[in-house]
């Protein structure tokens, strides 16, 4: 592994750098203090040395202008301390260190409920109603349009006052709307979150900013994509954003009229249709937070039906890591390339995995994947449950570990209840051409609302006879998940290096 000759160093005679936080395209972001103040903590955000030039030196420098003025107007973007360029004469800015998730992590097992969506979209649009008014810069009043908002630039954090708190990030493709600015018509943004105009290289304003905030708002809300592309080229997400009408909200999220009113005015193709301020959304949330029931108004403190489902104890899914690279390949199983699913014993009972054979470049190349599963389940002729496991990247694709799991049998049902009660199973690796032994072992969970579904799908198998051969139900269940794969593999590739890395039901 190279050394990374930032971590330990003194920058600047003032930030002592900690570790490495988080890499992009962008550049790197450091977990450092500051020792002048005490060693408060901040994170450091250098550039990529690859975009040393003299533009990208100007607009990384414009990016810490516009966070550090933003910050001081707003307490919902990330706030910059100070900027400077090293001894390799590489930019980098300070900026309040922040502990939390990305709303891509909060709705990665299931959308939010409507009342924590309502508080946390709120803060949303305020950041954004602060940055389109616009700061004063260069002698003038310059409005500020993100270009990039999608689930993964939404950090929630702690407040102990105000609950959970919303910050905005990277403003680093942000555009000052000034009367003599030349504009670029070059693409920046990410695909699936992109205005019509955005990708067709149009002057832009802050209305594209309003159109990315309801793909948003309707992912965050429904776990899906408002448009799919029949591929993930550029050519075929533009097809979608400017020509595909928006995914009617399905009915039993019990969603206010007002709300999917709101979101599909958002997403209009064309600006002039769309809410045409952020305070025209935030009057409409307003509306639809006046339909909802007293109760069920969102305090600002994480309420407990909002929360994901956890394990009483979250250590557990990763103890007995070393044990599962003692296991070796069953004598009755060919040594082939081939998928099994069996409970492992441990003092603790058992726990579901999979078993999985792979060439072994394969293997390497599947070690550092978004690990997405899904479960499907069918009642007549036969009651099966089709257990999807994908491993994806972007730089391999997607690989497919299909399970079937019959629930007229005892090991089926004991499988498909340990996976519902525990909410987490075991990937064991082995290599084709190496020994016997375990080479790898990867954990995967499952979302909340999957694991409920696996306990009545148990249930309704008991109280259910079988009228058929289980190979029909099989087959069928087949023909359903080759039907769900291109929308699955939509969905990664639109992620893309800002995947989780584990995803559940999608």
């Amino acid at each position: 592994m190279t050394e990374d000759r930032n971590e330990g160093r003194l920058l600047a005679d003032r930030y002592r750098i900690v570790e490495l936080i988080g890499k992009g395209a962008m550049g790197q972001v450091y977990r450092a203090e500051d020792t002048v103040l005490g060693g408060l903590t901040v994170a450091i955000k250098f550039v990529a040395q690859a975009l040393l030039n003299e533009k990208r030196r100007h607009r990384f420098e414009q990016e810490a202008k516009i966070c550090a003025l933003l910050g001081e107007k707003s307490i919902h973007i990330v706030r910059v301390r100070d900027y400077g360029v090293d001894e390799y004469d590489v930019p980098f800015y300070a900026m309040e260190f922040l502990e939390g998730k990305g709303l891509h992590e909060l709705i990665k097992h299931r959308p939010l409920s409507l009342q924590r969506f309502l508080h946390l979209i709120r803060q949303v649009c305020l950041g954004l109603k602060c940055a389109h008014q616009g700061i004063y810069f260069n002698g003038e009043i310059c409005p500020i349009i993100h270009r990039d908002i999608k689930p993964s630039n939404i950090l929630i954090t702690q407040d102990s006052t105000l609950g959970e708190l919303v910050k905005i990030l990277d403003f680093g493709i942000a555009k000052l709307m000034q009367a003599d600015s030349d504009q670029t018509h070059s693409f920046q943004g990410t695909l699936a979150y992109c205005s019509p105009e955005q990708m067709e290289g149009q002057l832009l304003d802050h209305r594209s900013d309003i159109y990315s905030l309801g793909v948003m708002m309707y992912e965050t809300l429904t776990g899906d994509m408002p448009v799919l592309p029949e591929n993930n080229s550029f050519g075929a997400w533009y097809q979608a954003h400017r020509f595909h009408p928006p995914e009617p909200f399905r009915d039993d999220l019990h969603l206010p009229q007002s709300l999917k009113d709101l979101i599909f005015q958002c997403l209009a193709k064309n600006r002039e249709q769309r809410p045409q301020t952020m305070d025209d959304v935030l009057q409409a949330l307003s509306e639809t937070e006046g339909e909802i029931e007293p109760t069920h108004t969102a305090t600002g403190k994480l309420h407990p039906t909002s929360v994901e489902s956890h394990d009483t104890n979250p250590t557990y899914p990763y103890a007995y890591q070393n044990e599962c690279l003692q296991f070796r390949w069953p004598k009755n199983k060919p040594r082939q390339k081939i998928v099994f699913s069996q409970l492992i014993s441990s003092s603790q009972g058992d726990f579901p995995s999979l078993w999985v054979m792979l060439d072994q470049q394969d293997l390497g190349n599947r070690l550092f994947s978004t690990r997405y599963n899904q479960f499907l389940f069918i009642t007549s002729p036969h009651p099966m449950v089709l257990w999807i496991t994908a491993l994806h990247n972007m730089e391999h694709g997607t690989r497919w570990l299909p399970c079937f799991l019959d629930l007229k049998t005892t090991n089926g049902r004991r499988m498909t209840n340990r996976l519902g009660e525990l909410g987490f199973y075991r990937i064991l690796f082995f290599a084709l051409e190496a020994s016997e032994n375990c080479q790898h072992v990867l954990t995967a969970t499952i979302a909340g609302a999957q694991r409920q579904k696996l306990h009545d799908w148990v249930k309704s198998a008991q109280n259910t006879k079988s009228e058929g051969n289980p190979q029909q139900s099989k087959k069928l269940l087949r023909q359903e998940f080759e039907n769900l794969k291109p929308k699955i593999e939509f969905k990664l590739n639109a992620l893309g290096t800002d995947a989780p890395s584990n995803v559940s039901g999608l």
